[in-house]
C-alpha cells in the first residue's frame, strides 16, 4: 500500500532548497546592509559592500573561465580578501582551497598540484613561497596578488591585483547556490606530521550546519564582534566566516597575532568572541601589564587546546574572559564537540570547575553521533570513564572524504563511523574526555599511560608553558614517559627533580616521567607539537634509529 504522505507531496522549488552558507550573506546584506561587516586597520566595510565585493569576485572568476568544481586557492592572511573568498569562490560553483601560509614551497606545490588549482590569490607577504611553489608545477595557475597595505615586504608576482580583478566583475551577477547541497564548497589539507597531507573535502550542507552549530552551541548573541586570531586557512576558520554572516556580526581582522594587538582590539572594538589555538591562549594568559589594555565587558574564548589549570582558569576569568573548551578535526569542519557548561558547576570550587572544563564534552547539537568505540569492531565502550577506545563521529558535519584517496576514505569511514585516531573515555554523564592519540599511548611494563594525563599534570605547574610527553625506550619496562618542557618567561630555577616530584604528588608513580628535557618544542605550521620528532630523537639516543 502506498504511503499517504508520499502522494503528491514531492520536493519542489517552493518547499526545498539545498542548504548552503551562501544564503547567510545574501540575507544579512538585505536586512543589515549598513552594519559593519569587516574592519581591517583603518578600513571598514558594510555588509552591503562585502556582499557586493563577493558577488563581483564570483563574476570575475566566471569571466576568467572558472567553472563548477574548479579549485581556487588563496594564500592569504586574515584580511578582507580571504573573508570574501569564502563567499565569492563558491558563488560561482568553484571550490575554495585556503592554503596554510606557514608551509614551505614544497608543501604548497604539492597541495596546488593535488587540488588542481586554476587560480591562486596570493598575499604579497607570502609571494616568495608562492613563486617557488608555482615554479615546481608543470601546469601553472593564474596568479592574482593581494596587495594588502599592512603586509610586510614581498613583491607583486601576479597578472594583476585583487582590486583590479574584482573590478571586472559585475555587481548584479546572478549567482546560484549549489544544485546539490552535497556539492563541494571547500578543500582543506590536514597538517600531517609525516608524509603528504590529505585533502579533506567539505560540502555546502556541512558548512551550513557547522556554521549554525558554532552560534547555537557557543550561545553567540546577534551582532557579535569577532576577532580573527584563528587563521581563516585552518578548517575555513572553523566555519566562523559563515557563522559571522549568519549572525550579522563584525569581523575584526588581525594580521599580527600577539598579546598587545589582541588586548587593543578587544578594548577598542568591544570584541565579544575569538577562537584560539594553544599559542593564542598563551598570549592572553602571559601578557605583561604593558601589553594589556583594560576593557569593561565579557569576552568569550573558544579554545581547542588543552584546558588551562585551575589557577590559570581563575586568573583568566578574573581578566574578563570566559573559556569554552572544544574539540574537533579538519575532517569534522573544525569543532564538533564542546564542553557544554551546566549552571550548577558554577557552585563548584575552581579546581573542580577546571576538571569539568578539561573534558572535551558532548557532540555539537547539529552533529548526530559521537561515541568511544573499539577501533576494530566499532562496538561502543561502556560509559564508565575508564574504558578507553577511539573517538568516532557520525553526522552531517563529517567530511565528504579525502580527495583522490579512496583507500584512506574507506579506512576513515570503517563501520559507518568516522574514526578520528584519538583515544578517550566517556563518563557516565555522557561527556567524553580525550586520553591520547592512538600512536601516542605509552606502554610501560604492560600498563597503558596516557601522555595527555601526564601533560595535564605538568601544565598545572606554574612555571610550565608548554609540554610534550612521549615514550622513551627502556630495556626493563619497554617504554617510560619522557617530558619535554618549555618554561614560562621569568620562571624560577625549576629543576628536573622539581617537576618529577610535582608529578609524583599528583599521579600514580608508574605514570610519572623519569626524564625531563628542557627545550623549545618542535611544532607544525599550525602550532601542533610534533611528537614524532621527539620520539625519534629518543630512539636515536637509544641506538634504535
Amino acid at each position: 500500500m502506498e504511503n499517504i504522505y508520499d502522494i503528491h507531496l514531492d520536493k519542489n522549488e517552493a518547499n526545498y532548497e539545498p542548504l548552503s552558507p551562501l544564503s547567510f550573506i545574501k540575507r544579512t546584506a538585505m536586512v543589515y546592509p549598513d552594519r559593519p561587516s569587516v574592519i581591517h586597520g583603518d578600513k571598514t566595510f558594510t555588509w552591503k559592500e562585502t556582499y557586493e565585493r563577493s558577488v563581483r569576485l564570483a563574476s570575475a572568476l566566471t569571466k576568467a573561465g572558472i567553472k563548477k568544481g574548479d579549485t581556487v586557492a588563496v594564500m592569504g592572511n586574515n584580511t578582507p580578501e580571504t573573508y570574501e573568498a569564502h563567499f565569492g569562490v563558491p558563488m560561482c560553483g568553484a571550490v575554495l582551497n585556503t592554503l596554510n601560509i606557514r608551509l614551505d614551497a614544497e608543501a604548497i606545490a604539492f597541495i596546488l598540484q593535488h587540488g588542481e588549482a586554476k587560480i591562486v590569490f596570493t598575499d604579497r607577504e607570502f609571494s616568495d613561497t608562492t613563486k617557488r611553489a608555482i615554479a615546481r608545477l608543470e601546469r601553472k595557475p593564474l596568479i592574482i596578488d593581494i596587495d594588502d597595505p599592512y603586509a610586510i615586504g614581498g613583491e607583486l608576482i601576479g597578472m594583476e591585483d585583487y582590486e583590479s580583478f574584482i573590478a571586472k566583475g559585475d555587481a548584479d551577477f546572478e549567482w546560484e547556490g549549489p544544485a546539490d547541497e552535497w556539492d563541494a564548497i571547500s578543500l582543506n589539507y590536514t597538517s600531517g606530521t609525516t608524509g603528504n597531507p590529505k585533502g579533506v573535502v567539505y560540502h555546502h550542507r556541512g558548512a551550513y550546519l557547522n556554521a549554525i552549530g558554532n552560534a547555537l552551541d557557543w550561545n553567540m548573541k546577534q551582532h557579535p564582534v569577532y576577532l580573527w586570531t584563528l587563521p581563516m586557512f585552518h578548517c575555513n576558520g572553523w566555519c566562523f566566516p559563515w557563522t559571522l554572516a549568519a549572525k550579522a556580526g563584525t569581523n575584526i581582522c588581525l594580521r599580527r597575532v600577539n598579546a598587545k594587538n589582541i588586548y587593543e582590539a578587544i578594548a577598542d572594538h568591544k570584541v565579544t568572541n575569538f577562537c584560539g589555538a594553544p599559542i593564542v591562549l598563551s598570549f592572553v594568559i602571559n601578557a605583561t601589564e604593558e601589553e594589556k589594555k583594560p576593557f569593561d565587558h565579557k569576552c568569550d574564548i573558544m579554545t581547542a587546546a588543552a584546558p588551562p589549570p585551575a589557577s590559570v582558569l581563575k586568573a583568566i576569568q578574573d581578566e574578563g574572559f570566559d573559556v569554552t573548551h572544544a574539540y574537533g578535526l579538519t575532517e569534522t569542519y573544525g569543532p564538533a564537540v564542546f564542553c557544554a557548561w551546566k549552571e550548577e558547576w558554577n557552585e563548584l570550587p575552581i579546581e573542580r570547575q577546571a576538571y569539568q572544563k578539561s573534558r572535551q564534552g558532548v557532540r555539537y547539537t547539529l552533529e548526530e553521533g559521537l561515541m568511544i568505540a573499539d577501533s576494530e569492531t566499532t562496538i561502543e565502550k561502556p560509559w564508565d570513564g575508564e574504558s578507553m577506545g577511539e573517538v568516532c563521529f557520525r553526522g552531517n558535519i563529517v567530511m565528504k572524504g579525502y580527495l583522490k584517496n579512496p583507500t584512506a576514505t574507506d579506512e576513515a569511514f570503517k563501520g559507518g563511523w568516522f574514526h578520528s585516531g584519538d583515544l578517550g573515555v566517556k563518563h557516565p554523564d555522557g561527556y567524553i574526555q580525550l586520553k591520547d592519540r592512538s600512536k601516542d599511548i605509552i606502554i610501560s611494563g604492560g600498563e597503558n599511560i596516557s601522555s595527555i594525563e601526564v601533560e595535564d599534570t605538568l601544565y598545572r605547574h606554574p612555571d610550565v608553558a608548554a609540554v610534550a610527553v612521549v615514550a622513551k625506550p627502556d630495556e626493563k619496562w619497554g617504554e617510560t614517559p619522557a617530558a619535554f618542557i618549555e618554561l614560562n618567561p621569568g620562571a624560577g630555577n625549576v629543576t628536573e627533580e622539581d617537576l618529577i616530584k610535582h608529578c609524583r604528588d599528583n599521579l600514580a608513580h608508574f605514570k610519572c616521567p623519569r626524564t625531563i628535557i628542557f627545550q623549545e618544542l618542535p611544532k607544525t605550521s599550525t602550532g601542533k607539537i610534533q611528537k614524532f620528532v621527539l620520539r625519534d630523537a629518543l630512539k636515536k639516543e637509544a641506538g634504535l634509529l
